[in-house]
């Protein structure tokens, strides 16, 4: 018949009576002597006073006796703030649940796992660039978790060019995706205010607000635009008249209507200079395409003057001539934006050019043609390093996890490919802390997600379960030296815990019988 606890500790009672000396009542502390062990060093103080923390056959009260002491986080759960108010298993469940104490004056009862800790259930949840801070960035190691600064300038003080001059309310302007990415509303910014059209949206802050100046900032043409003006300030500083502010080089003003030569497309965002010497309008350039264009002839004349039959005046460079439907080559990807010259070195008109890839691409072949002459197998016309479409996933080896975002040259030295090693060894023999022990077979254990992640089962897969304290432990713990083959773990209790045995043998080696893997300390009766 096994016992109830509260049975356990009558008897322990009972029995100490009577070995005890016989002495008074007062001088005997009960408590202590059923302690099961020393609290933390926070808990030193209060160590003797058992009914601070604990009510006698009332483990139900002990959570209300640890929030009298910790005001801050009972204030933190009636609010619903902080990781305490927010957390509904915190909130709701024993502190006993994660916070165990009795193990010592260096134990860690707080547990915190900051890999795996979700920091949305606080005050603070991480976002943008705040997710790659590395924990000490924000948290002091003297400082409580819960008493971190939350502040802007408590850490981007130094990033403040405005010197506090703008205030410390930063996050109205700046969010945590980018610090130097800003959403203030120029609009309704100034008296009167003056919103940011055109090219001035682009415009960096400093352009204007040289030092940080933002009070009495011009905001008239000529202030900025002086040294763009081709006028000479012959026709004045109402610039605005002729220009604004999407292009400074494109004038409102109606060409067409007032000289008959319409300014389209190209022609429109050409600075007056451009066609008229020193921006007088009555020192004209002629109006055929060639009295401009002569020096941008790639063909040197050889395809005649008539330059709008291929050309247009949105873009020089732009031709409207249909390669594909008056040739048997259509110019798609990067071949769209070549110049007809880097393959047409003599008259277009005349000329045979051969179409395969390597006619024009051997010397950028790696592969030295290793791989035949289809280069479209894998590559395109957009780019031709970038934007491979080889789908490995059909090879032998398919990239999962980790592999996928590899790049092909840390596996292909050569760029040749066949006969590359697929062996998880070929690549991680300097990881293998097994040193070979374990075999080459290395995904039994570990997964292509992560070389740290592994999946060994050490309850299915060796003679020994890992249950109770032995469940937290590391393999380092038990594995002093990386295991191989012939070389077994001893599995009885005194191979690890002799130093521990407080009876010195005497009982044997088999400290099952009374204590369990969940703590050495106490022992159960065994009542066979």
């Amino acid at each position: 018949m096994t016992l109830p606890r509260t049975a356990w500790l009558t008897a322990l009672a009972v029995g100490l009576v009577a070995i005890l000396p016989m002495q008074p009542a007062a001088a005997v502390d009960w408590e202590s002597l059923v302690m099961p062990g020393p609290v933390i060093a926070g808990h030193r103080e209060t160590e003797k006073e058992c009914r601070k923390c604990h009510a006698p056959f009332a483990r139900d009260q002990q959570r209300a006796l640890c929030l009298d002491c910790h005001d801050a986080v009972a204030a933190d759960m009636d609010g619903k703030r902080g990781f305490h108010g927010r957390s509904e298993p915190a909130r709701t469940s024993q502190c006993r649940n994660c916070h165990t104490e009795h193990e010592g004056r260096d134990a860690d009862i707080v547990r915190l796992t900051p890999q795996t800790f979700d920091h949305a259930v606080t005050d603070f949840a991480l976002e943008g660039g705040h997710r790659s801070v590395p924990c000490a960035g924000c948290h002091e190691p003297a400082v409580k978790h819960r008493d971190a600064k939350a502040a802007c300038n408590d850490c981007h003080a130094e990033d403040d060019v405005h010197e506090t001059r703008l205030g410390e309310d930063c996050a109205s302007c700046h969010d945590a995706g980018s610090w130097k990415q800003t959403r203030f509303d120029h609009a309704k910014a100034g008296d009167p205010p003056w919103p940011l059209t055109g090219k001035h949206a682009k415009v960096v802050c400093e352009l204007c607000h040289a030092g940080q100046r933002f009070a009495d900032t011009p905001t008239d043409c000529a202030a900025c635009h002086r040294i763009d003006d081709v006028h000479q300030g012959q026709r004045g500083t109402a610039c605005a008249d002729c220009h604004d502010t999407d292009a400074w080089k494109e004038p409102t003003f109606d060409h067409l209507r007032k000289t008959g030569f319409g300014l389209t497309a190209g022609h429109g965002g050409l600075a007056c200079a451009a066609c008229h010497q020193g921006g007088n309008p009555k020192k004209v350039a002629g109006k055929q395409c060639v009295d401009c264009h002569r020096s941008d002839d790639a063909h040197q004349g050889r395809n005649g003057t008539q330059c709008q039959d291929c050309h247009a005046t949105r873009v020089w460079d732009e031709v409207r001539f249909d390669h594909g439907a008056r040739t048997e080559f259509a110019l798609h990807g990067a071949h769209a934006e070549l110049t007809c010259v880097a393959c047409h070195k003599g008259v277009a008109a005349r000329e045979k050019l051969t179409t395969t890839c390597v006619a024009c691409h051997r010397a950028d072949d790696p592969h030295r043609e290793s791989l035949g002459t289809d280069c479209g197998a894998c590559h395109n016309e957009r780019k031709w390093a970038d934007a491979v479409r080889f789908d490995h996933d059909l090879a032998k080896f398919p990239l999962a996890g980790l592999h996928a975002t590899a790049s092909c040259e840390s596996c292909h030295l050569d760029k040749r490919y066949a006969g590359t090693p697929s062996a998880c060894v070929d690549c991680h023999r300097a990881d293998d802390v097994h040193e070979g022990g374990l075999g080459e077979h290395c995904a039994d254990c570990h997964t292509p997600n992560d070389w740290r992640i592994w999946r060994f089962d050490h309850d299915t897969q060796t003679h020994f379960v890992i249950d109770g304290a032995h469940d937290g432990l590391t393999c380092i713990a038990c594995h002093q030296r990386a295991p191989g083959q012939g070389r077994a773990m001893a599995r009885d209790c005194g191979s690890c815990h002799r130093s521990d045995d407080v009876h010195d043998g005497q009982f044997g080696s088999d400290c099952s019988r009374c204590h369990d893997t969940r703590t050495f300390r106490g022992a159960r009766r065994n009542t066979r």
